[in-house]
């Protein structure tokens, strides 16, 4: 096989290549002086098994086109199967319409990556489940859950522990994680009375004295996050902690974080970590490496990717 890295988070792709031991292909992704993005392979790909590393995080639309481009440039240089890795799998949150006379971009961007010729899709804890229908080509959604399994148990005793989702939305996830930690549920309700500001009205279940786990697939600005610690904290929670996969943390995300109340908040190095997020004392990253490098193993060996979740 062949693993070829994009910009956006060229530690992950050494990461997996390491784990696979095998070397990053040798590409050049560079922008000519009015910023158009140009893409050369410097090896050759014919008939080989190819996977491009390169989450759509921030700047979304620059990662998005190099993604394109690299795409294109592997299949006019005749490779067998094209493989788009992408750990974080931008413009997810516009998955439906939420009122008239708008875009469903993550379809849209779902038919970019299918029509500029990759063959196959691996991503990492989708917003949403259902967008590997917006794909006609075979999807993996992989899930973060047994990175944060492993590290939960080596942290916490398992019999005071207590899995929260921070909104109803997140039931699902948050109770596939209680299952396997064998922990109790609670849920945070909120009510969010316009775009970008969130207000915690009540938790349902019991947490006091309880080390509490909010567990989310994404953490943007915060705030639901600073203010769901904040409530279980009141009802007399012992500790919260936050895992989260996709670490967005825009805007001035990091400073709330860092003031809030929560003991930390765990992400994972889908999005590559800014230097404000290594720097903040109550932010830590953990690796998807083992378990994206061992997914890109089991397609390239034509194995069971699923049978790593169960």
């Amino acid at each position: 096989m062949k693993i070829v890295a994009g910009n956006s988070n060229r530690a992950l792709a050494e990461e997996i290549s390491k784990y696979l031991e095998v070397p990053l292909a040798k590409c050049q992704v560079r922008r000519f002086a009015d910023q158009e993005i140009f893409v050369e392979i410097q090896e050759n790909v014919r008939g080989e098994d190819v996977f491009v590393v390169q989450p759509t995080s921030y700047p979304a639309n620059d990662h998005l086109m190099e993604l394109l481009i690299i795409i294109d440039a592997l299949r006019r240089s005749s490779a067998r199967r094209i493989t788009a890795v992408i750990p974080y799998f931008g413009y997810a949150r516009q998955d439906r319409r939420a009122s008239g006379r708008t875009p469903i971009s993550a379809k849209l961007v779902a038919n970019l990556i299918t029509e500029a010729g990759a063959d196959r899709i691996l991503t990492l804890d989708l917003h949403a489940g259902q967008i590997q229908g917006f794909f006609d080509i075979p999807t993996d959604n992989l899930f973060a859950a047994p990175v944060m399994t492993r590290d939960i148990k080596e942290r916490y005793a398992s019999d005071n522990v207590m899995v929260v989702s921070p909104d109803v939305g997140g039931v699902v996830r948050a109770r596939a994680l209680a299952k396997r930690i064998e922990a109790p549920l609670s849920i945070v309700d909120k009510r969010r009375d316009k775009p970008g500001e969130s207000e915690v009205m009540n938790i349902i279940g019991e947490v006091s004295g309880f080390d509490c786990i909010l567990v989310d697939d994404i953490v943007d600005s915060g705030g639901t996050l600073c203010n769901a610690a904040e409530a279980l904290l009141k009802q007399g929670a012992k500790s919260v902690t936050a895992y989260i996969t996709h670490g967005v943390l825009s805007g001035g995300a990091v400073a709330r974080v860092s003031a809030s109340k929560l003991k930390e908040l765990v992400i994972t190095n889908s999005i590559e970590p800014t230097a404000a997020i290594s720097a903040a004392p109550n932010i830590r990253a953990v690796s998807i490496a083992p378990l994206i490098g061992e997914a890109i193993n089991r397609t390239a060996l034509e194995k069971s990717v699923s049978s790593l979740f169960s």
